[in-house]
């Protein structure tokens, strides 16, 4: 599909709440548009077709391409306009990376604080994974493993641990977003591992296993990217 293509069949959203500053609103619901795969890497990013979209002025959508490109999320070409960062190889390891040492350490301090009540949110998460698989929900996926994650985050108990991994949170979805479907199956079966072995209170065990989990999809990530240099124009997937 062409970028005009991709650009006309766009639904117009919504207009936005403003009970924060707008800037920051709109600069929040581009950047889920670029998570969401919504704007895809190395679009062109056009001011006033943004600002149509998300029903307000140019003004604040300037503001918030300034804002993305300082966060990372935008490139600003001199010239030519702003455009959807492409993610390096080098920023993806990186990143994933980090995201393994972070999220290790909170399963390993999950384990220790791994109510009946607690666990049982986690299998309702395991079960919305599990159907979105089934369901060939990307979106789902990508949301129901972003769930599953902070839960444990939030059982470890450690506050910095989860401002830590706040940071990083949206570009992991955003980096899991294009292989939720390779990932699929394998990744919810780790994930139901892992339950297991906090709601047994296995500290070590649990550490583990997190990171041999976040590994695959580090790898798996990699594979993807390789595959897509040699294959620059794959055919489109069923329900993608």
């Amino acid at each position: 599909m062409s970028e005009m293509g991709g650009r006309g069949s766009r639904s117009r959203r919504k207009p936005l709440e403003r009970p924060a500053p707008l800037r920051q609103v709109v600069t929040d619901e581009i950047a889920d548009m670029i998570i969401t795969g919504e704007l895809s890497p190395g679009e062109h990013l056009v001011e006033q077709e943004l600002a149509a979209q998300l029903g307000v002025s140019r003004q604040p959508v300037r503001e918030a391409l300034q804002r993305l490109h300082s966060e990372g999320w935008v490139d600003l070409r001199p010239g030519l306009g702003a455009f959807v960062h492409t993610p390096t190889a080098e920023e993806a390891d990186q990143l994933l990376a980090a995201r393994t040492l972070l999220e290790a350490e909170s399963a390993r301090l999950a384990a220790a604080n791994a109510t009946p009540a607690l666990v049982e949110q986690l299998w309702e998460l395991q079960a919305a994974g599990e159907a979105a698989v089934e369901a060939d929900d990307e979106a789902g996926m990508v949301a129901a493993n972003a769930a599953l994650h902070a839960q444990i985050m939030t059982m470890s108990g450690n506050t910095v641990l989860s401002e830590l991994v706040g940071i990083v949170d949206s570009r992991v979805r955003w980096y899991y977003r294009p292989i939720a479907r390779s990932r699929g199956r394998e990744a919810w079966d780790e994930h139901r591992e892992i339950i297991e072995v906090l709601a047994a209170g296995n500290a070590r065990k649990a550490g583990d296993l997190m990171r041999k989990h976040t590994e695959r999809t580090r790898k798996t990530y990699h594979q993807r990217a390789q595959e897509a240099e040699k294959n620059p124009n794959p055919p489109v997937e069923k329900g993608a």
